[in-house]
């Protein structure tokens, strides 16, 4: 066999093989370069989505000779860990720093209602998948770590995901 039919015979092999390990149920799969979400079963897309994602900024730490916060959103495989409706967001000290505030003491100064959008889904460590009231601003690298997606978008990966549904973030 020609080295040519041979290399297209493996890559039709590999292809069979690989869609066969794809997840029967939806899984996420985000492209945080291009700044896309796909919703997806097997090979077939259900959605693709515009999304913001992590912008890379750095904030130096007040007090740390050496502490940083790195705004990115990981890399890696996760799992949808929570399902929140009319999510509260509970700022983080970065966003006081950030602000140029005093963090403060009283936990209830930290709540935050209705910046999240009507939907967010945990995937760890404090990052979620959420609305925004900046969708002017998808398609761009400027989130602190978590993917903002528009209201009809974040509603149709709600609905689809479930707890432990898994994603894919590269």
């Amino acid at each position: 066999m020609p080295p040519l039919e041979l290399l297209l015979s493996r890559q039709a092999f590999l292809t069979k093989k690989l869609t066969q390990l794809a997840p029967a149920e939806p899984y996420i799969v985000v492209d945080t370069a291009r700044n896309l979400l796909y919703l997806k079963r097997r090979e077939k897309v259900l959605l693709t989505a515009l999304a913001s994602t992590g912008s890379g900024t750095i904030l130096d730490k007040p007090d740390h000779v050496e502490g940083q916060w790195v705004f990115d959103t990981p890399r890696g495989f996760f799992t949808i860990q929570s399902k929140l409706l009319n999510p509260v967001w509970v700022k983080p000290d970065w966003a006081f720093v950030e602000a140029g505030l005093a963090v403060p003491r009283n936990p209830a100064e930290r709540l935050e209602p209705g910046v999240l959008g009507e939907y967010a889904l945990g995937f760890g460590q404090g990052y979620f998948i959420h609305g925004t009231l900046y969708a002017r601003l998808l398609g761009k690298n400027v989130t602190h770590g978590c993917i903002r997606l528009n209201d009809e978008d974040l509603r149709t990966v709600y609905k689809a995901a479930k707890i432990g549904t898994p994603i894919m973030i590269f």
